[in-house]
């Protein structure tokens, strides 16, 4: 038993062609918008609105505030989308790259590393913390929540596109891609999709609801990275490997050893937060 791919369109919007004729004759196009780029803009539209309910549950009393969330955005989107870019090229495919440096640019072939985006965003957050003078943790907190709904929107473009599936299965859910050859294949995209998006939002949203985890800053943060990189690492095991990579060690795949790194900063970080937060009790009460 298989499920057949459903006929969905990459495509979302056709727009046609844009003739322009001065100040010089050129035609732009066709002009497409993918679900791909709609799911980039909703995670980013979205995830902006959340940080920004969250940082009003406190009244816009600490700092980051709403205000800051508004100013962060555009260090936010430049850091995932150059990190993204930039992280696909050093771990997945470094020698295509060397020999072909310029192909970099040639974003519309796709290619982006969610663990790159997380380099790119974490240095962000430390610019952006250092030079605005607000909390580090705080800031980390609230786009670890937001961060989630882009994961599930990507995800859910992922399958749309037919890319990222899962390895050979009997399961009855097995999907046949069009790229996977004519076996069924686990839909890894939808399991992602539901677990580091979806579950992962209701996790970490009802946990920034809560004021007394809100005042441990770094504790939202820290689920984050432990619960993503436990998801993920366990998702990869039905994940087809990419290509040029397969197997280290026919065990792991590349995705696997970078959450190891992920899942270990959490338990660090979770501690880091506590001892912050006894530091600053400790101060008041001195």
């Amino acid at each position: 038993m298989a499920i057949a791919f459903p006929d969905i369109n990459p495509v979302a919007l056709h727009l046609g062609t844009l003739n322009i004729d001065w100040p010089i004759s050129l035609t732009l196009g066709p002009i497409e918008i993918h679900w791909y780029a709609l799911a980039y803009l909703a995670g980013f539209l979205l995830g902006w609105q959340v940080a920004k309910y969250i940082c009003r549950l406190d009244k816009d009393a600490h700092r980051p505030n709403s205000y800051d969330v508004d100013d962060f955005m555009t260090w936010a989107i430049l850091s995932i989308l150059l990190g993204g870019r930039i992280g696909y090229m050093l771990f997945y495919n470094l020698p295509h790259y060397i020999d072909d440096p310029l192909s970099g640019l040639k974003l519309w072939q796709g290619g982006m590393s969610f663990h790159g985006a997380l380099i790119g965003v974490v240095i962000a957050c430390f610019s952006y913390a250092w030079i605005k003078k607000v909390s580090l943790l705080r800031l980390a907190d609230l786009f670890a929540v937001s961060s989630t709904i882009g994961f599930f929107f990507g995800r859910i473009a992922n399958f749309v596109n037919g890319e990222l599936f899962g390895r050979p299965t009997d399961v009855p859910w097995g999907v046949i891609f069009p790229n996977g050859g004519d076996v069924p294949r686990h839909p890894s995209q939808l399991y992602e999709a539901l677990l580091e998006g979806l579950v992962m939002f209701i996790l970490l949203f009802l946990m920034a609801r809560s004021e007394r985890i809100r005042n441990i800053p770094g504790t939202i943060a820290a689920t984050f990275l432990m619960f993503y990189g436990a998801s993920r690492f366990l998702i990869e095991y039905v994940r087809e490997p990419d290509p040029q990579l397969g197997l280290f060690f026919d065990a792991v795949s590349m995705g696997q050893i970078l959450c190891l790194p992920m899942i270990g900063g959490g338990l660090i970080l979770l501690f880091i937060a506590r001892v912050v937060r006894r530091r600053e009790l400790y101060d008041r009460t001195a």
